[in-house]
C-alpha cells in the first residue's frame, strides 16, 4: 500500500497507534485490509434468456442477455442498483479511498481561465468554487479579473443535470446562441440572449451533433427526429433560425431522404459564404455546397460533387475558401479554392510526412497552424504562398489546445498542457511568434517532478509503435512497478495529452503511466489510421498488446502489477485485450465501450460507425465482428483480470446495454474468482460524470484510481 495513503489513514483513523513502533503498525494495518478483501463477492443474479440468431446459414449465436437491451425493464432497473451498491461497497473499502478523492481533489482544483475572443468580448468556461457546474462568463480584456456571468447552466433546471455544449455570438456582438444538453445526452436544446441582458423566448429543441452558425439576424442548426430511447439516430436536417421567431416557422436549408446522410456547416468570419458539407456513409462520397451572400440574389448551389475525400472549409481569404484536406495518402494539407473555379486548388501549406495537421488559422496575410509530430505538438506559421514564416516546437506529452484568432488579430490565444501540467494560456504574437503567458495557472503539487519518455516498439507484424512513458523522478524501474497503460486508437483521433489529476495521484504513488499510439489512432496521420479501421481492426488490439508485453519485457512492470484502461473506442481495446490475452493483466477498466459488437449498429448512432467497426450485413464484416467482439468471445473456463466496468444511464452513443451485457456474462461463470463489477453513472451520459459536476467527476476518477491501486497492491 503507498506510504501516503497509509500517513493519512494513521492519523485520522488510528490516531492511538500513532506512538507505536512502525512494523507493529503497518503489519496491523495491512491485516484490517486484507480482512476486509477477503471475503468473496456475491452478485445479483441476471436472467438468462437465451435467443438464438444464425448468420448465412453458418452462424449460430445464443445471447442469454438480450432481454437487458430493453433499459426500462423493472428487473434491468434493480439489477442495475443491486450492482452498483456491490461496485461502491468494494470502492469504498478500498485501500486508501478516502484520501483518494481529497488527494486528486486537491490536484485539481487548479485556477484556469481560457478567454475566447468571439467578436470584442472574451468568454470563458470558468472553473469557479461557487458553481459545481462550468458556467459561461464575459469579459472586457483577455487579463480582466472582473467577468461576468452571461449563462449559468445550474440554474437552467432544478430537476435535470445541465451541460453547456457550444455558444456561438452574432457578428454585431449583440446576441448570443449557447446549447446544452439534460443528464448527459446527446440530445440538446438551443437558448439565444442578449449579451450583458436579458434572455430571449428562443428555445429550439430536438438539436443533435450540431454546431450554430450566425448569419444576419438568426443562425443556421440542425436537428434528427425526436426518437424514443435507445432508438437510431437518422435524418440529420439542416435549418436556419431568426431571432424572434418560434421554432416550427424556422426555414428548411437542406435534406436528403437517404436518412443516413449527414451535413455539417459553417459561416465565415466575414459573414460572406455560408458552406454545407454532405457525406454519404453508403458510398463514401462527400458532396459540398455554398451561399455566396454578396450575389444579387444568395442561393444555395454546389461547390464540389463526389468527391473520394473530405476537405473542412475553415475560414474565407480575399473572396476564396481556405480549406484542409486529407488524402488516403497524407497528413493534411492547406489549400485555397476559388468558388468560381472550384476543381483548380492553390497549395497553401504541403502535407508532412512526419506531422499531422491538427488546426489551422487564416489571418490577413498569414497562416497559423498546429502540427502533431508523433508525441509532441508544433505552431507553424507560412504565408499565402505557402513559405514557413516561422515555427516552434513543443516538449513530447504536451498539447496546445483552443488555437484563436480572427483574421485581423495580432495576437491568437492558446492553452498548453500535459498530463501532469495543468493548462495555462498563452497568447502569441502573429508577428514576432513569440508567447507570452497571460496569466499562471495555481497549482498544489509539483508538476516538475515527473520524467516523460518518448520510446516505440515492435509489434507482430513489424510495425513500430510510438509509447509515451511517465513517471515519478527517482523511481526505481525494478520490473514490480504498478503500471497503467492506455489507448484511444480509432476514427483517425489524435488523443492528445490533457491533464489529468488521477495520473499525478498515481504517479506520485510509484506508479507507471503508458500510453499507446496505437493503429486506428491519427497519430501517425490517415494511413496509420486505416491500418486499424475495418477488416484491419484486429491490428489495434494486436497493437495494444505488444504494448504490454513490451512494458514487461523492457523491465518496467510484470503483469501482477499492470492495469489498462481506455473509454468508449479505447474500452472497446481495452475489453478486449483482457479477452484475448488475460495472462498478461491484473486489472481492466473498459469505459463507456461498445462490447456486443453484432448489435452496435442496432443502436442510436451505431450505424454511423460501421465503417469504422464493420458490419453484419455482409459476410465479412460479420466474421471479423464476430472474431473480436468481446461479449461473444467470453470464454467459460477463464478467470479474467479484475474489471471495473464503467458506464453511463443516459450514454446514447453507446448505450449502457454493453456493459451490462457484458458484466452479466462475465459474472455468470463459477471460474471467474477475480472481481467483475460495473459502476453506473446516474444522470450522466458519453462523457461520464464530467458531463454533470466537477465533484461527480472527481468521484468517478478516485473510484477508478482507487479499485488500480487496491488490484495492483
Amino acid at each position: 500500500m503507498p506510504f501516503i495513503i497509509i500517513a493519512y489513514f494513521s492519523r485520522v483513523l488510528f490516531a492511538p497507534f500513532l506512538f507505536m513502533k512502525p512494523f507493529f503498525f503497518t503489519l496491523f494495518f495491512s491485516v484490517c485490509f486484507h480482512l476486509a478483501f477477503a471475503q468473496t463477492i456475491t452478485y445479483p443474479v441476471a436472467s438468462v434468456r437465451p435467443v438464438t440468431e444464425e448468420f448465412y446459414n453458418k452462424y449460430k449465436i445464443i445471447d442469454d442477455y438480450r432481454w437487458m437491451e430493453n433499459l426500462r425493464d423493472p428487473e434491468l432497473k434493480k439489477w442495475v442498483n443491486d450492482e452498483n451498491k456491490i461496485s461502491n461497497q468494494f470502492i469504498n473499502r478500498a485501500s486508501g479511498k478516502n484520501n483518494t478523492y481529497r488527494y486528486i481533489d486537491g490536484i485539481a482544483n487548479v485556477i484556469y481561465k481560457d478567454p475566447v475572443k468571439k467578436g470584442k468580448y472574451y468568454f470563458t468556461y470558468a472553473y469557479q468554487n461557487d458553481y459545481d457546474v462550468p458556467a459561461l462568463f464575459v469579459q472586457n480584456t483577455i487579463k480582466d479579473n472582473d467577468p461576468t456571468i452571461i449563462v449559468d447552466p445550474n440554474f437552467i433546471s432544478h430537476k435535470d443535470k445541465i451541460v453547456l455544449k457550444d455558444y456561438e455570438v452574432s457578428a454585431d456582438s449583440k446576441y448570443l446562441a449557447y446549447e446544452f444538453s439534460r443528464n448527459g445526452s446527446d440530445w440538446a436544446e438551443i437558448m439565444v440572449t442578449v449579451i450583458r441582458g436579458q434572455s430571449l423566448d428562443d428555445h429550439l429543441v430536438n438539436v443533435k451533433f450540431s454546431n450554430i452558425a450566425w448569419q444576419s439576424n438568426g443562425f443556421f442548426y440542425s436537428t434528427y427526429p425526436p426518437v424514443s430511447n435507445m432508438g437510431k439516430t437518422q435524418g440529420q436536417t439542416v435549418y436556419y433560425h431568426k431571432i424572434g421567431t418560434p421554432q416550427s416557422s424556422d426555414s428548411l436549408i437542406f435534406k436528403r431522404n437517404d436518412p443516413n446522410i449527414r451535413f455539417n456547416f459553417l459561416t465565415t468570419s466575414d459573414s460572406r459564404f455560408f458552406v454545407l458539407s454532405e457525406h454519404n456513409p453508403n458510398t463514401g462520397k462527400n458532396n459540398y455546397f455554398y451561399i455566396d451572400y454578396k450575389d444579387a440574389e444568395p442561393t444555395l448551389k454546389p461547390l464540389l460533387l463526389n468527391l473520394k475525400f473530405a476537405i473542412d472549409v475553415i475560414d474565407s481569404h480575399n473572396g476564396k475558401l481556405i480549406a484542409t484536406t486529407l488524402h488516403e495518402a497524407d497528413n493534411g494539407s492547406i489549400v485555397e479554392i476559388d468558388p468560381a473555379n472550384p476543381r483548380e486548388w492553390k497549395p497553401l501549406a504541403p502535407s508532412y510526412s512526419e506531422a499531422v495537421l491538427m488546426k489551422t488559422v487564416p489571418l490577413k496575410d498569414k497562416i497559423i497552424s498546429v502540427y502533431q509530430a508523433k508525441l509532441h505538438p508544433e505552431i507553424v506559421a507560412t504565408d499565402y504562398d505557402g513559405k514557413v514564416l516561422g515555427k516552434r516546437s513543443f516538449p513530447i506529452g504536451t498539447s496546445i489546445r483552443g488555437l484563436r484568432g480572427l483574421p485581423d488579430d495580432k495576437e491568437l490565444s492558446y492553452s498548453y498542457q500535459s498530463y501532469t501540467r495543468p493548462p495555462v494560456v498563452f497568447s502569441i504574437n502573429t508577428d514576432n511568434y513569440v508567447s507570452t503567458l497571460t496569466r499562471p495557472s495555481t497549482v498544489r503539487f509539483d508538476y516538475e517532478n515527473f520524467v516523460y519518455q518518448e520510446s516505440e516498439y515492435v509489434t507482430h507484424d513489424s510495425v513500430k509503435v510510438p509509447i509515451l512513458l511517465i513517471y515519478k523522478k527517482g523511481l526505481k524501474l525494478n520490473g514490480n512497478n504498478p503500471t497503467l497503460l492506455e489507448a484511444y486508437g480509432g476514427f483517425g483521433v489524435i488523443n492528445t495529452p490533457s491533464f489529468d489529476p488521477g495520473i499525478v495521484y498515481f504517479l506520485n504513488n510509484g506508479g507507471v503511466y503508458a500510453y499507446a499510439c496505437i493503429r486506428g489512432g491519427g497519430e501517425l496521420g490517415n494511413q496509420w489510421a486505416k491500418g486499424g479501421k475495418g477488416l484491419n481492426k484486429q491490428n489495434s488490439f494486436n497493437d495494444f498488446i505488444s504494448g504490454a508485453e513490451y512494458l514487461i519485457k523492457q523491465g518496467y512492470t510484470s503483469p501482477a502489477k499492470l492495469a489498462i484502461s481506455g473509454a468508449s473506442n479505447g474500452g472497446l481495446v481495452v475489453a478486449e485485450a483482457a479477452i484475448q490475452r488475460p495472462d498478461l493483466f491484473k486489472a481492466a477498466i473498459p469505459v463507456v465501450a461498445p462490447l456486443d459488437m453484432l448489435r452496435f449498429e442496432n443502436f442510436t448512432v451505431g450505424q454511423f460507425h460501421t465503417g469504422e467497426y464493420g458490419s453484419v450485413a455482409d459476410s465479412a464484416g460479420f466474421k471479423q465482428l464476430y472474431n473480436y467482439s468481446p461479449y461473444n468471445n467470453i470464454k467459460a473456463n477463464v478467470n479474467y483480470p479484475s474489471m471495473l466496468i464503467i458506464t453511463s444511464e443516459n450514454d446514447d452513443r453507446v448505450p449502457p446495454l454493453h456493459s451490462f451485457k457484458f458484466t452479466a456474462k462475465l459474472q455468470s461463470r463459477p471460474v471467474q474468482t477475480n472481481p467483475i463489477l460495473l459502476l453506473v453513472n446516474k444522470q450522466a451520459g458519453h462523457y461520464g460524470t464530467g458531463d454533470n459536476s466537477l465533484v461527480a467527476e472527481l468521484e468517478e476518477k478516485a473510484s477508478l484510481y482507487a479499485f488500480i491501486i487496491e488490484t495492483l497492491k
